[in-house]
């Protein structure tokens, strides 16, 4: 039962934090997230073409939030530099982190309990589920935009 409570403060916290990053980058530009990140491959990422076509920047966003292993925090700070609303954002930031969330937070209360065994599996579960959906966009993903993008955040 502590596995909702801990889902439940973790998103709770991921609205609270991305949407305080979001408009504070919002407000002071690309100096904000140079505090925190290299300032080339701030400009690498805002320069890319991926990340400049408002008509797919929300499904990418959207994708690379869900997968496991991207960089999340990165994410949100270039978030506020795209051209997409507020609301948007904060919405498809915290829903696609919902898998995530949901395996780690179960992972974790194994974890704690001891049981190693399971933990692993639920986080390898986690693991291929991700391949596949990786597998799947790459085979419906004709301008192959999310491999891209990914390329871009590394």
């Amino acid at each position: 039962m502590e596995q909702f409570g801990g889902t439940f403060f973790i998103l709770s916290s991921v609205v609270i934090t991305s949407t305080i990053i979001f408009f504070l980058v919002r407000k002071y530009g690309k100096e904000f997230i140079y505090e925190s990140f290299p300032k080339e491959k701030i400009d690498k990422i805002e320069n890319s073409k991926v990340f400049q076509n408002p008509k797919n920047i929300e499904l990418i966003i959207g994708i690379l939030f869900a997968l496991i292993g991207t960089p999340k925090d990165l994410l949100v700070y270039i978030g506020g530099l795209l051209p997409i609303k507020p609301t948007r954002f904060i919405l498809i930031s915290t829903f696609a982190r919902i898998p995530s969330v949901i395996s780690s937070t179960i992972a974790g209360a194994y974890f704690v309990e001891g049981n190693w065994k399971f933990g692993f599996i639920v986080y390898g579960i986690s693991f291929i589920i991700t391949i596949i959906g990786l597998v799947i966009i790459r085979f419906f993903d004709k301008e192959k935009i999310t491999k891209r993008a990914l390329r871009e955040l590394k």
